[in-house]
């Protein structure tokens, strides 16, 4: 699975972040962001749970 956070979507609300550190982190810009290529196997639950928890939709899966 690979996700991306759109950065004109995201409200920095830090949901993600709380749900699966090992995905998401904070950029430069103070918004969310997917810090692997690739989501690892074993926390490909938590990430999904992440992208669920977006108020705004902002992480996707790429295609």
């Amino acid at each position: 699975m690979k996700l991306f956070v759109d950065q004109d979507l995201c409200i920095a609300c830090g949901a993600c972040i709380s749900l699966c550190p090992e995905v998401y982190d904070w950029n430069d810009d103070g918004k969310a962001d997917v810090t692997v290529d690739e989501i690892p196997s074993d926390v490909e639950e938590s990430a999904a749970d992440g992208m669920d928890s977006c108020p705004t939709e902002a992480i996707q899966e790429k295609k």
